[in-house]
């Protein structure tokens, strides 16, 4: 059973100057489904299975360790899919054994469409690598240009911080709709999307600032954490001005990780400044 929330249809003349997308996010837990065990034919099929253009990840892996068998998992991905991908490290680690490839952990986007550029930008981060971290700039919050049939699209990913404590959130937030204004700025006209397990709830005081300029897609449908009997809603697919969403869904997936995946479908005004 698929879940869903779906807007009025479109006008004959709404199509005619719009562009269709079908876009998601999900955490996919480092190749490890909600049972512990890793299995990248199972990632791989429920990916599939969304159909979607583009996708945000979170938690993953590229030659980490162990529990991801060592593998890039975002380039694995991307090849079992047929699309391309782009993969923004938290952490980039020297190797266990010199000369194999550094270990590396972070969020990707995977994309039918060509990446024309790629940017891994610096928001506020407490590692989970120090003994004693302070918030600090750090990687991770990943963003790709798209052109999509003709329309810009600014695809950013992001992983917010899970500790109790908002503070760290709050300060991810602020750099997020900073980054964001200045890459809007950059490419007027651009659609943008901003993606990712939020680690907190749509009411959530630290959210409230970026519903200033983006609108979540999935409000009002079902809880998204832990996959097998979610009672949390923390993951996100949130648009902004020029983008009208038609239909979101989030699959019933409770095994291929221990999140659901959030999939909307929306379409890309062509021109001007509009909100849907």
């Amino acid at each position: 059973m698929t879940l869903a929330v779906t807007a009025p249809p479109a006008s004959a003349a709404d199509r005619g100057h719009s562009v269709p997308l079908r876009i998601a996010t999900y955490n996919i837990h480092a190749g490890a489904g909600s049972d512990g065990v890793f299995d990248l034919d199972r990632q791989a099929a429920a990916l599939r299975a969304l159909d979607a253009d583009v996708i945000g990840l979170q938690e993953v892996d590229v030659h980490w360790g162990a529990r991801s068998q060592g593998l890039d998992v975002a380039g694995e991905l991307a090849r079992r899919l047929g699309m391309r991908v782009s993969f923004a490290p938290i952490y980039s680690l020297d190797p266990v054994t010199a000369g194999e490839p550094r270990r590396e952990y972070g969020v990707a986007v995977l994309s039918r469409f060509p990446v024309r550029s790629a940017t891994n930008h610096e928001i506020t981060r407490l590692s989970t690598q120090d003994e004693n971290p302070v918030p600090a700039p750090a990687p991770g919050f990943g963003e790709v240009t798209l052109k999509v049939r003709g329309v810009p699209v600014q695809v950013f990913v992001t992983h917010l911080d899970y500790r109790a404590d908002p503070a760290v959130r709050e300060a991810q937030v602020a750099d997020t709709r900073r980054i964001m204004a200045r890459e809007r700025a950059e490419l007027p006209g651009a659609r943008q999307f901003l993606l990712g397990d939020f680690n907190a709830e749509p009411s959530a005081p630290e959210l409230a600032p970026l519903w200033k300029e983006l609108r979540d897609a999935g409000a009002g449908t079902p809880a998204t954490y832990p996959a097998e009997a979610p009672v949390k809603r923390i993951d996100y697919v949130t648009v902004g001005e020029g983008v009208r969403v038609r239909t979101v869904t989030v699959p019933e997936q409770p095994t291929a990780s221990d999140h659901r995946p959030v999939v909307a479908d929306v379409s890309l005004a062509r021109r001007g400044p509009g909100r849907g």
